[in-house]
């Protein structure tokens, strides 16, 4: 224990935190902490370059809680986060690293809660403010100086803030800080937006970078599956029946997936929920509680709603849709496999994501192996198994209180005791295929390798070509189009389903940023990489210049009138 105490001795923290640390638990300093506390303790600006869960919390924690003057009950510290879930974890390692401090508050503010309480708190002098860039520019116009005692400002996860496009917030939020304060910066990634405003905010920063990309995923075992983007439920589905996992992530694009799924898996008896930014904060809690505690198996969420997620339960990843780019792949199956875990992470690759597959094994250093998806004889096994489990603990003193009731009962019926037996199994397992021949009828499989049936080779669509086969195989575009109604003009949008896109999002968006009736909408056709949408003829180019920002799934619409010649 002595050599435990002294690694984190050996940085000079204030006593009090020295000592909370070790009633943490903590062994040894991580890289990340190694190297960061005593820059920050030093007073230096700096810049920190390293993935979630290298510890960087505690990296700019520790020190920070050591220059705290308990004294001053003011504002002395700000620590901007990009969403709820992240500040909460945030301020929760706060408090925890302060328990040995009187006098030391910690207030979280964020968007989804009163701002009465939240702005109380600061002017009754809570030291430590972690705050989302939205809620706290909204504080500011109310109160313009209620910053002006800050003297260290931790910018954390900032890549996550600017793709969440709080950079307008940032700007006025660094204008309502003091000049003369320390700022730290932590990233996983530099690009020239980050570098902006390393250049523009911080003095002479130090710059800090731990290498962790393939260290993050070595202690996960990883494997991807070929499907059709259509299949994808069926072959979740599929897929859980023979995964033996404790508690699951699912990880999909839109906030509509998250419902669609959650809503399949809880059809099929899974304790499922979904997890995504419409959904109010007391709900989101309430959902991350359960899945610590048990009482949720699965969360299917999105990227940013699973931001500071941690719960050690989870065993397995499950990326439905394919990710956006390595960092964020990381990101996800970063949630199982932590502090020492084993973990599985599963990916679900259509055909036109396999270079994208290939990147994310270029950068994580890791062949994400193949599997096949299960037969009917792996699944019919899965299910047998995980009835036996649910009845060997019952049969132990089943005759000693249940034996005097079977005896009336196969008397009352006139039957064998086997006949009630397998009377009551039908009850028990509500009509599941539990024969070869059943589960073979139950669900088509999806093709288990190769590109799936009907899909084409991966080479880009030229301008203007139409795809002659849809992904079920089926002649598409050779037919004659559709007929347009009178009135009627028919408008092509590149997002489709490989975007993750349904009608009821085209619908949605340009009913809301439209202005228009639901009768004014004619037929909506949604491919593989574009869509087509029928919309009234008069008034077009305004109704187009009108929708020209609109952005469905996190990407611009750009609707045009769709040439058929």
């Amino acid at each position: 224990m002595t050599q435990v105490i002294g690694g984190f001795a050996a940085l000079e923290l204030h006593p009090n935190i020295l000592a909370a640390v070790i009633a943490t638990g903590y062994e040894e300093p991580s890289a990340i902490q190694t190297l960061s506390i005593p820059v920050i303790l030093a007073g230096h600006d700096m810049i920190g370059q390293a993935q979630t869960g290298t510890g960087k919390t505690a990296a700019f924690a520790l020190p920070i809680l050591s220059r705290i003057d308990p004294a001053k009950r003011q504002p002395q510290a700000l620590i901007l986060a990009p969403t709820r879930e992240l500040a909460l974890q945030v301020a929760s390692a706060f408090e925890t690293y302060a328990k040995q401090m009187p006098g030391v508050s910690v207030i979280a503010v964020y968007g989804g809660a009163p701002m009465g309480p939240q702005l109380k708190a600061i002017r009754n002098g809570a030291q430590i403010i972690v705050a989302t860039p939205g809620r706290l520019v909204d504080h500011l116009r109310r109160d313009e100086k209620v910053l002006s005692t800050v003297c260290h400002l931790v910018l954390d996860e900032a890549d996550e803030m600017l793709k969440l496009g709080f950079m307008d917030d940032l700007e006025v939020i660094f204008k309502g800080l003091p000049a003369e304060r320390q700022t730290v910066l932590f990233s996983a990634t530099l690009p020239h937006s980050i570098r902006s405003i390393a250049e523009k905010h911080l003095r002479d920063p130090k710059h800090v970078k731990v290498e962790t990309k393939t260290q993050t995923v070595t202690a996960i075992e990883q494997a991807h599956l070929l499907v059709h983007a259509d299949q994808k439920v069926s072959a979740v589905l599929r897929l859980l029946e023979v995964e033996e996992f404790d508690a699951l992530i699912a990880f999909v694009r839109t906030k509509q997936a998250t419902l669609d799924l959650a809503a399949a898996l809880e059809a099929k008896g899974y304790k499922a929920a979904a997890l995504n930014g419409d959904i109010a904060q007391n709900q989101r809690e309430r959902v991350i509680e359960s899945l610590k505690d048990g009482r949720l198996d699965i969360v299917v969420a999105t990227d940013v709603a699973a931001r500071g997620l941690d719960v050690p339960r989870i065993t397995h990843v499950m990326n439905v849709d394919m990710p956006y780019d390595p960092e964020s792949y990381v990101h996800r199956i970063g949630r199982t496999g932590r502090a020492g875990r084993t973990g599985r992470a599963l990916l679900l690759v259509t055909p036109r994501e396999r270079r994208m597959l290939q990147v994310i094994e270029r950068v994580t250093g890791q062949k994400v192996a193949e599997v096949r998806l299960p037969d009917a004889a792996a699944v019919l096994t899965a299910r047998i198994k995980k009835l036996t489990n649910a009845l060997a603990p019952l049969v132990a003193d089943a005759e000693t209180t249940h034996g005097e009731l079977l005896d009336r009962l196969t008397a009352d019926i006139g039957c064998t005791p086997r006949a009630l037996a397998a009377a009551l199994l039908r009850k028990a397992t509500n009509g599941q295929a539990l024969t070869l021949a059943e589960v073979e009828r139950e669900q088509p499989l999806v093709p288990n390798s190769g590109a799936p049936r009907g899909e084409r080779s991966e080479r880009p669509e030229r301008s203007g070509e139409r795809s002659e086969r849809s992904e079920r195989g089926e002649p598409r575009e050779r037919r004659a189009p559709v007929p347009l109604a009178d009135g009627r003009a028919r408008c092509r949008t590149a997002l489709g389903l490989r975007d993750g896109i349904a009608a009821k999002n085209l619908l949605g968006a340009i009913l809301n940023e439209g202005g228009l009736v639901r009768e004014a909408i004619g037929r909506i056709q949604v491919r593989e990489s574009f869509s087509l949408v029928e919309l009234p003829e008069d008034g077009l180019e305004r109704l187009l210049t009108k929708l020209k920002d609109t952005r469905v799934a996190g990407k611009q619409l750009k609707l045009r009138r769709y040439r058929e010649d």
